[in-house]
């Protein structure tokens, strides 16, 4: 039996020297037989705990067949004690009794619990914090981790590193009891039969859109590079927790797959360091990682990315040149007209022809009414729509939605002044995988050639608003350049009654910032703190009054006044 004084410090109350199992039995703190006890901050409401509980309860009953000396306390934060009762009713662990709100209170206070799920792992006989990143550390590498000592996780580390220092194809793909893969009929295929062969592995979450749409733009480039002779094999890699859920959709994939049960979705994600959703690893003949992730080259480039396979330096200006090409045919027809669908709505549900925006400024508005930014953008969007309609005519804004009914659809549209693709229009998907959409409100510039401007015309239209117009890199430079020109008039340092602590440096940012005074977006110039990472607009830093001789600040610039 460990001696558990330093934990019961930790967990023990005035009157309490207890915690409970699930069953309501007490149990002594003091008979804890645990080396490491783990403090589990969690809640039933919370959906990030309740996808990470099962996980931990895995790893828990694994350590303890194991015979570790490891033990799991729940720090409630339900809201009641039916709440708790029933997500505690899972759990194989003991637990601060709900009851004892204030020793809960002062465990989050303690430990500083800023969000949940929080897992705190101490020394149960010191009472020492091992770590208080043990939901990251249980989420990367399971029951490895124990007892989640740092001396134990700089081995892991470095372990990891002399394995990406010897990688082979077998050491990324199979285990000590484990040498094939399944293929989509079922059938065991011997990992042996990757060598020497160009291996993609593909992450996937059945289900899950972006993902769905990129397996079969692959399975097209899979096809094609099997058919031209590539050496070429793709490996699917589950992030799906239920075995079930990967069965559905491998059974349309033409390549191989992990098997489920060897849960090696997370771990291979930590080791070629996920980023997001579609990505594709590309591993070489001799084994190595050539690419941590080709997805977005395959995205980009559609059907024809197989030309540049294996997307090397020389085959990559391949398929640079081929997207110039391509972009230099661009017309406003080719993006929007498919078939007999060569008209966008009007207000009035009215078709108006594609061809009568031929020769204007056209921003595509990708947008929801469930998406809180895009309702957020909206009247900006609206408010700038309406200035720059005033001074020029050749300009339009079409609406593409992301929504999911009609009813909505409509009530979003109803308060816009532009025009719009019907809901659930075909059109939508294609310009999404053009323009890379990958996140809503976005607005791509088409200029009057039909040519992409921007793919990002939402930043500069926040900062500078109607004056971006027309989006181009001439424009934004030009407004650039004058922002430069009347910087010189500024002083170098202001001390502002928003931000006494410090003095705020007039500085030049190659990028877009929020103003911390009046939380609209900035370019070219702030005044900053950099040691509390705060900016003000030189217009909210300065004011009109303090302005230098000869300029006027207002609408988030401050511009020379006429005359001077």
């Amino acid at each position: 039996m460990a001696d558990a004084a330093g934990i019961a410090t930790v967990l023990a109350a005035a009157d309490r020297d207890f915690l409970l199992r699930n069953s309501a039995d007490q149990v002594k703190i003091g008979s804890i037989e645990a080396s490491t006890v783990a403090l589990y901050f969690s809640a039933s409401w919370c959906p990030p705990c309740r996808r990470f509980t099962p996980k931990l309860i895995e790893a828990y009953n694994e350590l303890v067949s194991q015979g570790k000396n490891f033990e799991v306390v729940f720090v409630s934060g339900d809201k009641d004690q039916e709440a708790f009762d029933a997500y505690f009713a899972k759990m194989p662990w003991l637990s601060v009794p709900f009851s004892d709100s204030e020793c809960r209170a002062n465990l989050n206070k303690r430990f500083k619990v800023r969000g949940i799920p929080h897992l705190v792992i101490l020394n149960a006989t010191s009472g020492e914090v091992y770590t208080e990143d043990g939901f990251e550390l249980v989420s990367e590498y399971g029951t490895e981790a124990y007892p989640f000592t740092t001396e134990r996780i700089n081995e892991l580390k470095e372990q990891e590193k002399t394995a990406k220092d010897n990688q082979t194809i077998h050491s990324v793909l199979g285990t000590p009891t484990r040498d094939y893969l399944i293929s989509n009929k079922g059938d065991k295929v011997p990992i042996s039969d990757l060598e020497g062969k160009y291996v993609g592995l593909c992450f996937v979450v059945n289900g899950y859109g972006p993902v769905v749409q990129f397996t079969s733009l692959l399975a097209k480039i899979y096809e094609k590079l099997k058919e031209v002779g590539e050496k070429f094999e793709v490996v699917a890699v589950s992030l799906d927790s239920d075995e079930e859920s990967p069965n559905e959709s491998f059974a349309g994939m033409p390549w191989l797959v992990i098997p489920q049960e060897d849960k090696m979705g997370e771990k291979l994600a930590r080791y070629f360091e996920l980023r997001g959703l579609p990505t594709l690893v590309l591993i070489g003949p001799d084994g190595k990682t050539l690419n941590n992730n080709v997805a977005d080259i395959i995205d980009e480039h559609g059907p024809d990315a197989w030309e540049g396979f294996p997307f090397n330096a020389e085959k990559m200006e391949i398929l640079a040149e081929k997207a110039k090409a391509k972009a230099e045919l661009q017309t406003l027809e080719s993006l929007l007209v498919t078939g007999d669908l060569d008209f966008v709505l009007g207000k009035d549900g009215a078709k108006v022809p594609v061809s009568e925006l031929v020769g204007k400024t056209v921003l595509l508005y990708f947008s929801a009414k469930w998406c809180g930014p895009c309702r957020a953008f909206l009247p900006t969007l609206v408010n700038e729509y309406n200035k720059i309609k005033e001074k020029h005519d050749d300009f339009e804004i079409i609406f593409i939605s992301s929504d999911r009914e009609q009813s909505s659809y409509d009530e979003f549209f109803s308060g816009m002044p532009w025009l719009a693709l019907p809901m659930g229009d075909e059109r939508k998907q294609h310009l999404s995988k053009t323009f890379r959409i990958r996140g809503i409100p976005s607005l791509v510039a088409i200029g009057p050639d039909g040519k992409t401007v921007s793919r990002d015309a939402k930043t500069p239209l926040m900062v500078h608003g109607a004056d971006a117009f027309p989006f181009t890199e001439e424009k934004l430079r030009e407004m650039e350049e004058r922002m430069d020109e009347m910087a010189k008039g500024w002083p170098e340092k202001v001390k502002h009654e928003l931000h006494g602590e410090h003095e705020l440096v007039l500085t030049r940012w190659s990028r877009a910032y929020c103003c911390d005074g009046c939380d609209e977006m900035g370019s070219s110039w702030s005044y900053r703190c950099t040691e509390c990472d705060f900016d003000l607009h030189p217009k909210c830093a300065l004011g009109s009054e303090a302005a230098p001789a000869g300029y006027v600040c207002e609408g988030g610039v401050c511009r020379k006044a006429q005359g001077s």
